[in-house]
């Protein structure tokens, strides 16, 4: 449906995108993820005709979005501020968009902000952070396009609020097949909904992969030895420690084998244990740094 084509951007005359490819399938939920300055919001906002690639192309359905616009009607991008539209009571915004988006549906507008007991009268400026959050949602799926773009989506959103959201957003595409990319610092919201993960690591694209399948390439390991650590096991370019308290290290293994793990069994431990992964020990490994960002 979307392809990326080794996309590269410049701001203030430094690389932020680097030659970024893939490609965005109907009906399925992306998360773009990396560390601060990673730039996630300059991809979204290239993506989306905002910005102009120095070099490479977005392609909907074979058509470049910079060279014919009106194909840009077709996704959506909702950043994490909407101070623009501050002035505007939701009824005007919505007005707003149905100009641009032939396709604007008002009662399904209707319906959403009834669903989440959002005012429609009332001037967006007197809303609350998660308020308009929920409200730029709304827009977004109201205009019926088929791919949004969505930046830090859930702040400001209370936990009820954001369950209901999260749960919303898997219940639209499998009703109605629109993709969505979704970039995040919250893993865990990421690791519930999304089917496919990007990794972008200083402008570039350090993996895409299904997060199932980026789950099973990882092992994380428990192990506490009488000693220190055999330093060799510990500086294998596919191991990565993520905390020692200790003598107990918490360990990452990229492999599709499970020879290292068996190298660790050999040093016999006093404790080796085997734990579930979660996208957050992915995350580590992939980005590397704290696990805090």
């Amino acid at each position: 449906m979307l392809s990326v084509k080794r996309l590269s951007k410049e701001m203030d005359g430094r690389p932020t995108l680097c030659e970024v490819s893939f490609e965005i399938e109907q009906g399925s939920i992306v998360g773009l993820l990396g560390r601060n300055g990673a730039g996630k919001t300059t991809l979204l906002r290239t993506m989306t005709g905002i910005l102009d690639p120095e070099e490479g192309c977005v392609e909907f359905e074979g058509k470049d979005v910079h060279r014919f616009p009106e194909y840009r009607r077709q996704f959506l991008y909702v950043p994490d501020s909407t101070e623009v539209f501050v002035g505007y009571t939701p009824d005007e915004w919505a007005d707003f968009y149905a100009a641009i988006y032939p396709a604007f549906d008002k009662a399904y507008y209707g319906q959403l902000m009834e669903r989440f007991e959002l005012p429609r009268r009332k001037k967006i400026k007197h809303f609350s952070k998660g308020m308009k959050a929920l409200t730029a949602m709304i827009m977004a799926f109201s205009a019926r396009v088929r791919l949004i773009l969505l930046d830090e989506p859930t702040n400001g959103l209370d936990p009820i609020v954001k369950k209901q959201v999260l749960a919303y957003l898997v219940e639209e595409v499998a009703e109605t097949g629109v993709s969505l990319i979704i970039s995040s610092h919250h893993l865990e919201e990421i690791e519930r909904i999304a089917d496919t993960v990007i990794w972008l690591k200083n402008g570039r694209i350090e993996e895409v992969m299904v997060l199932e399948q980026l789950k099973n390439s990882l092992h994380k390991l428990q192990v506490v030895f009488k000693d220190e650590a055999p330093a060799a096991l510990l500086e294998m370019p596919n191991v990565r420690v993520i905390s020692k308290v200790g003598r107990v290290y918490t360990v990452l293994i990229e492999e599709s084998e499970t020879d290292t793990v068996r190298l660790f069994e050999v040093e016999q431990p006093l404790l080796l244990e085997k734990m579930p992964i979660q996208l957050e020990d992915v995350y580590v490994f992939k980005l590397g740094g704290e696990r805090h960002v």
